[in-house]
């Protein structure tokens, strides 16, 4: 069965997410050291949290780490002679499926995720929800800066505030028996807060991005990413305030082809929700995490059974 590649964003991340492959799987260390040092300093501070074990929840070190390590796994199944048919991003995620397409270069797409750190940075405090609840479902809670955050199964939303308005949300939320997960996140990525930002990284924007090489399903449009769009700063700064569509960019992507769909980056988000599609639950389609869950698994020994499956 052809290949599709998923990477998560904002939200997937845990301390040492994918350590346990540093040192002991060649292609992903040697990605990892290059991308981390295109950070420069800012890129050894990272390093040293993560093989740490310290909190990584604060832009300035989870931006920079989920590029690193979904472009390292990323990086790691195409060396396994894997060549996808397409590929979908959640969020941070979509950028490194549009530098594993051609879009930017890594050096471009390393100033880009660095841009959008320095233009997240000074956002006041804010956080992230996920709620067991339609789209529909979370109109009458959008209240403030409170928004729709991304959509990612029929029954799975995140909503996104600066921190009094989520706060109080959540209160009507809980209180009306819905059930609320907090999303790890210490900015209010995809919402109205966000604005500022999207100016700042727009101005800081310095890539010539072309036309993508692979098929790439955008979780902004959930459509395939057009050129017009590829091409368009806009498009990439407006990324930070923008509601995440992926269930729906999901859904496009299974509609046109049958493919195990394996989740390169930390934990297994991704799987839970392509598991709720009707192409996975049906059988037309599958999915392969490559990582374990959560923290506490064994990254190298989820890999090697992930490979084998998918090289037999």
């Amino acid at each position: 069965m052809s290949v599709a590649l998923m990477f998560p964003g904002q939200g997937s991340q845990h301390v040492r997410m994918a350590a346990g492959l540093h040192g002991r799987e060649p292609v992903f260390t040697s990605v990892m050291d290059e991308v981390l040092a295109l950070f420069g300093d800012d890129g050894e501070a990272v390093r040293e949290d993560w093989l740490a074990g310290n909190d990584i929840d604060h832009v300035s070190r989870a931006q920079p780490l989920l590029f690193a390590v979904d472009y390292a796994l990323g990086r790691t199944v195409l060396g396994w002679g894997v060549t996808p048919v397409a590929m979908v991003g959640h969020s941070a995620g979509e950028v490194v499926a549009a530098t594993l397409a051609g879009v930017f270069t890594l050096e471009e797409a390393v100033s880009l995720v660095h841009g959008r750190v320095r233009s997240a940075a000074p956002i006041p405090s804010g956080g992230m929800l996920a709620v067991a609840a339609s789209e529909a479902d979370m109109v009458p809670y959008l209240v403030d800066d409170v928004a729709i955050a991304a959509v990612n199964a029929p029954k799975q939303t995140m909503l996104a505030g600066s921190d009094a308005p989520l706060a109080a949300v959540r209160a009507r939320l809980e209180a009306d028996e819905f059930t609320v997960r907090t999303v790890p996140a210490t900015t209010p990525f995809h919402c109205p807060a966000m604005a500022p930002a999207v100016e700042e990284a727009l101005r800081e924007f310095s890539a010539t991005p072309r036309p993508p090489r692979i098929t790439v399903y955008s979780g902004y449009t959930a459509k395939e990413l057009t050129e017009a769009d590829a091409t368009s700063p806009v498009f990439w700064a407006r990324q930070l305030a923008d509601t995440v569509y992926f269930g729906p960019a999901l859904t496009e992507l299974l509609a046109a082809h049958d493919v195990t769909l394996v989740e390169a980056g930390p934990g297994q988000t991704l799987t839970a929700f392509a598991r709720r599609t009707k192409a996975v639950r049906t059988g037309a389609s599958s999915v392969l995490p490559l990582l374990p869950p959560g923290p506490g698994g064994d990254d190298w020994e989820s890999l090697q059974a992930a490979r084998l499956r998918l090289v037999p």
